[in-house]
């Protein structure tokens, strides 16, 4: 593969790194509610989001998952893989449609094991994984709602550059780890404060800036 890919992870990297990793990449097509890897699986392929976004999720006692993270064109999916595990802890669900490149794993521990700017590069965005995932568990213990949804509809919006997003009030529940009528209500407290429009299957941010104020503190200690 020739052309350079838009994924900032690997744009990080000098010219020559970046075309090698590239002989190793396959560019791919994903489609949403793509399952991407699931909790007890191997990690046959690393992918490098370009166009897509992927919801990381924990396998929960009462839903499908709890949200962990959030990958967009910034990062990667399958930490695990290339830090030497055989089966994937954690699920990865496509959810907004795109492009992505993908990796064998194998070919991915090659790199790390070169411990040049690749082995750097992935050895910070664990770091910001690992710190991903302790703003997520503050989160659902301490925040209200409705502001750790508009949370979730900021972050989907900067990966996704859209402000429109498919979205289920079961999809959405299931990736918040709380019952649908919680949504419901947090849903339809945030469209009539005229922050969000919200149709079946498919919501807008129609006030970004009173989203952002509507937000829980974790969303601007993200960014």
């Amino acid at each position: 593969m020739s052309s350079s890919p838009v994924n900032a992870l690997l744009l990080a990297l000098p010219r020559p790194d970046i075309l090698r990793v590239l002989r190793s990449c396959e560019k791919v097509g994903v489609v949403r509610a793509q399952v991407l890897q699931s909790p007890g699986e191997r990690l046959p392929f690393v992918y490098f989001p370009v166009s897509c976004v992927v919801s990381i999720l924990l396998p929960g006692i009462d839903s499908a998952g709890f949200e962990v993270g959030l990958i967009g064109n910034e990062g990667m999916v399958g930490v695990a893989a290339v830090l030497g595990t055989a089966l994937s802890p954690e699920r990865a669900i496509v959810l907004v449609a795109g492009a992505a490149l993908r990796m064998r794993s194998s070919a991915a521990r090659r790199e790390l094991g070169r411990a040049g700017p690749m082995r750097r590069s992935i050895d910070r965005y664990v770091q910001v994984r690992l710190d991903e995932l302790a703003q997520a568990s503050v989160c659902a213990n301490f925040h209200l709602l409705e502001a750790r949804l508009a949370r979730q509809l900021l972050m989907t919006q900067d990966r996704g550059r859209s402000s429109t997003i498919d979205a289920t009030q079961e999809g959405l529940a299931s990736r918040l780890g709380v019952r649908r009528v919680g949504v419901t209500t947090a849903a339809t407290s945030l469209q009539r404060r005229r922050l969000i429009q919200y149709r079946r299957g498919e919501l807008t941010i129609i006030d970004r800036r009173g989203l952002v104020a509507a937000a829980c503190s974790c969303y601007a200690a993200s960014h």
